[in-house]
């Protein structure tokens, strides 16, 4: 039995030096490992966000006072806005069909009478429209309240937890490691058996004392360790240049992100086992990319979607690895509190590696 144990351990050793040394004795495959992860990281991590840091605004100011100019310099104050003077409101309509303007503020005459100021939003983008008229409607309402100088019946204190300043920001980066780590991972793994294939170095392997068990675990192991070092870069470059805080453990990041490659591997065998070429194998792998980061709630809420689909992203192990890598980076958690998403990448995982051995002939 030991004997047995000592020339299975050999074989193995002997592959996986073979896997490694395919993936880094390659100049263009070191690059790909390292380079478009730390890339998509930057790209996604100053794009994606809903923040909205400026904003062109059309101002009518038809009241003329110096209220309605307290009441425009603190807009200006805040550096998000810049304003543009209109004569009219048909003026300021026509520089909002053209592009110019995002926003109009109509100041009415005898303001400080009436007490009512316009706020016409470009609604061809909801999100950044809701968000600017919001921003808008509370700073001329403490501008008025300065300028009146009586206090509301009721003064309400506003906080967040875990995220202070509600950067987008510092939701977005945590998913998009998740992504990251989730679009390589399974993109390597899918042209494992198809590049053998390919080389005509799987009749060969067959041929070999070499069990169906050995194979996977050399062909799963190499990707496993690319899937950890680009989760530890991405983490690194996310605390370091992004200023996004990792409250939890390193090694429950480990433990969350082995979970997911049980998954992201062993879809992307399943898709090379169905495979001819490579080009193949990646497309089928993009087959399901692309809907599992949509319904795993990276970028929309899972309950705003309908109840079919929320039911459907139960089967998308990335959906319990945000869970549990966001709780790691704001709430400073541990991969233990999270027993049920844990569990779930590890299910449906192991279902994953177990259809792609059985496909694997």
């Amino acid at each position: 039995m030991m004997a047995r144990l000592l020339r299975a351990w050999r074989r193995l050793r002997v592959l996986m030096g073979k896997e490694f040394l395919l993936l880094l004795r390659d100049p263009r495959m070191r690059f790909v490992l390292v380079a478009p992860p730390l890339a998509q990281l930057l790209l996604f991590g100053y794009a994606a966000t809903f923040d909205v840091r400026h904003a062109d605004v059309a101002v009518v100011d038809r009241d003329g006072t110096r209220v309605a100019r307290e009441l425009l310099a603190a807009i200006a104050a805040t550096g998000h806005y810049t304003l543009h003077l209109q004569p009219d409101l048909r003026a300021a309509s026509l520089a909002m069909d053209r592009g110019e303007v995002r926003v109009i503020v109509q100041i009415p005459p005898e303001l400080t009478r009436r007490r009512e100021v316009q706020v016409i939003a470009d609604g061809s983008d909801p999100n950044s429209a809701q968000l600017i008229a919001g921003e808008l409607s509370r700073l001329v309402g403490q501008a008025s309240l300065a300028a009146g100088g009586v206090p509301p019946p009721i003064r309400v204190e506003e906080r967040a937890w875990f995220n202070p300043n509600l950067d987008d920001r510092w939701t977005f980066v945590p998913g998009i490691l998740g992504s990251v780590i989730f679009v390589t991972t399974m993109m390597l793994s899918a042209m494992l058996v198809v590049r053998e294939r390919e080389f005509g170095t799987l009749e060969r392997l067959m041929v070999t004392p070499i069990g169906r068990f050995e194979f996977l675990l050399c062909k799963l192991l190499p990707v496993a360790c690319v899937g950890i070092l680009d989760a530890l870069l991405v983490a690194a470059l996310a605390v370091g240049w992004f200023g996004v805080p990792l409250r939890g453990s390193v090694a429950s990041l480990v433990v969350a992100t082995l979970l997911l490659l049980l998954s992201t591997q062993g879809l992307g065998l399943l898709a090379s086992t169905y495979a001819a070429t490579q080009q193949q194998a990646m497309m089928t792998a993009a087959f399901f990319i692309m809907p599992m980061i949509v319904l795993s709630g990276f970028a929309f809420p899972i309950r705003n979607m309908p109840e079919p689909l929320q039911w459907l992203s139960l089967l998308d192990p990335l959906r319990y690895y945000l869970v549990v890598i966001r709780d790691l980076f704001l709430k400073g958690g541990s991969a233990l509190d999270h027993p049920h998403e844990l569990a779930a990448m590890a299910v449906l995982g192991s279902v994953a590696l177990g259809v792609a051995a059985i496909r694997v002939r």
